[in-house]
């Protein structure tokens, strides 16, 4: 698996609103070297799912319910192929928004994820974990799906090797930098990805 590929992702952070209440969104984006309707495929078939993020159980249709195994659940709530797919994200008593938006270009095709959350429901944890704690764990799943519409194999990467810590690391540096953009105080923002880090590598 290619861990230099974490400099491919571009990042910010935005202000938000949703039902009317302050609400802050993560964005990641990046390219792939394929179609877009092969991109759409391998975010919601249920036999490729597992092979570059998880097993997932529901009824993956429009109105119907998601599981990934030991993770997020939630309702698909926009099913439209292959431009635009948006999830509740259900995780620890909390609700946020994934959308997922995809354009083709010649003959590669652009993925935007935006996360969104609500500022009520964040409390405390943006200050200690910043952006993050969510955002790494996206880039790697998007590290996944690229290897995975590479290869159409199965990805089982060995985040404890060097590599995948070096990835680690430079991926929650990278979010500090978007952290900082969006107008967080530097030593703020390089507390809270250390502690982010560390929580992901066990240090």
């Amino acid at each position: 698996m290619d861990f230099a590929a974490v400099d491919s992702v571009r990042r910010e952070l935005q202000d938000a609103t949703r039902d009317g209440k302050p609400a802050r969104t993560v964005v990641a984006e990046r390219r792939y070297p394929t179609s877009a309707d092969d991109v759409w495929d391998a975010l919601t078939n249920p036999d490729r799912i597992p092979r570059w993020l998880m097993p997932i159980s529901g009824e993956l249709r429009l109105g119907g319910h998601y599981q990934l195994e030991g993770n997020a659940g939630g309702t698909i709530t926009t099913c439209e192929p292959p431009e635009h797919l948006a999830v509740t994200w259900e995780y620890d008593g909390a609700v946020s928004w994934v959308d997922v938006y995809l354009t083709p270009s010649d003959a590669e095709t652009t993925l935007r994820l935006e996360h969104l959350a609500l500022v009520e429901d964040l409390d405390d944890k943006w200050d200690e974990f910043g952006p993050g704690a969510v955002g790494l764990g996206w880039d790697l799943a998007l590290l996944g799906l690229d290897e995975h519409v590479a290869t159409r194999a199965a990805v089982d990467p060995d985040l404890t090797d060097p590599a995948g810590l070096e990835f680690m690391r430079r991926s929650s540096d990278d979010w500090c930098r978007a952290s900082i953009a969006y107008g967080t105080p530097r030593p703020q923002a390089e507390g809270a990805a250390a502690r982010t880090l560390a929580a992901y590598t066990g240090g």
